[in-house]
């Protein structure tokens, strides 16, 4: 039974695991991020998880190198624990069809399932509309792969255009669209999260909220109106669960605490609609091989 009361599986569709003695990661202040400068493996992931009855979870890329990737697959072909791998390919190179077929070839290769660049980073808020990144995300979509958009709230109207002109990719929104729930202004999110919530081929993870609000003082009720309104504009059956563990421990309670408020928050939905939101929207999305062993 997991710890909402329930018997459904649970899919954490939003983990990272990194060695800094294997892949820097130059985003990680040492000194303002001190809880996630440090290693974190597998075992680490699946220990703290296991709060939420998490028996799978999809692993998703940190770090715009082509190394990373393969190593995060190379992990992912001795432990069940991992449903799938979000990677990176360079989107804007004329060769990403052939970047995809090398990453299915390596080890591991059958549990890629997305693709994701970290446009947050990207100064021009139209990157995704580049002709380069759109034929790229094309053939995303042509190899069977879901597209993860983390963007800023500027980002946003770029990927609604994208993602309107692409009909045939299937894109993943990650932490909502980063709603600056900090800020307090919401309105310029929410009007882009209602335009990305009207396309049938768009999902989103409930993840990464709480890093996005009072790091230190957040409360249950500084999320919720982003959350109803999430499962106002896309629905339980397009929303999937998220830890962003282990980023997650900067904020305070860290995983357990995002846990049980998302728990409380979503507790008048029916069962089915829980079990979309923990595990059926995620496995959809990806595509993901986990059959009778989630339970």
């Amino acid at each position: 039974m997991t710890t909402d009361g329930t018997h459904q599986p649970v899919v954490d569709a939003h983990q990272h695991i990194w060695d800094l003695d294997t892949v820097d990661q130059p985003w990680i202040d040492p000194v303002a991020m001190a809880p996630i400068a440090c290693s974190f493996t597998l075992d680490d992931a699946r220990t703290v998880a296991a709060v939420a009855g998490v028996r799978h979870a999809v692993i998703v890329q940190t770090v715009p190198q082509h190394h990373e990737t393969p190593l995060l697959l190379a992990q992912a072909v001795a432990d069940p624990y991992v449903a799938g791998v979000v990677g990176w390919v360079d989107l804007s190179a004329p060769d990403v069809a052939e970047q995809i077929a090398r990453l299915r070839a390596a080890a591991g290769g059958d549990r890629l399932v997305g693709i994701r660049h970290l446009v947050q980073d990207e100064p021009d808020p139209c990157w995704l509309d580049r002709p380069a990144v759109r034929r790229g995300l094309g053939a995303v979509g042509a190899a069977g792969l879901a597209y993860d958009l983390l963007v800023h709230p500027p980002q946003l109207p770029a990927a609604v255009r994208v993602a309107r002109d692409l009909p045939g990719v299937r894109f993943v929104l990650d932490h909502l669209g980063k709603p600056p729930i900090a800020g307090g202004d919401l309105r310029e999110w929410a009007h882009a999260l209602r335009s990305l919530g009207a396309l049938d081929n768009v999902v989103a993870k409930l993840s990464g909220l709480i890093t996005e609000a009072d790091l230190r003082w957040w409360r249950d009720a500084d999320l919720r109106p982003c959350i109803d309104l999430a499962l106002a504009v896309f629905g339980p059956a397009r929303l999937a669960y998220g830890s962003d563990w282990p980023v997650c421990r900067l904020a305070a309670g860290g995983y357990r605490r995002w846990w049980f408020a998302l728990a409380e928050m979503l507790c008048t939905l029916s069962p089915a609609e829980r079990a979309a939101v923990y595990a059926g929207t995620a496995t959809t999305v990806y595509n993901l091989q986990i059959g009778h062993t989630a339970h």
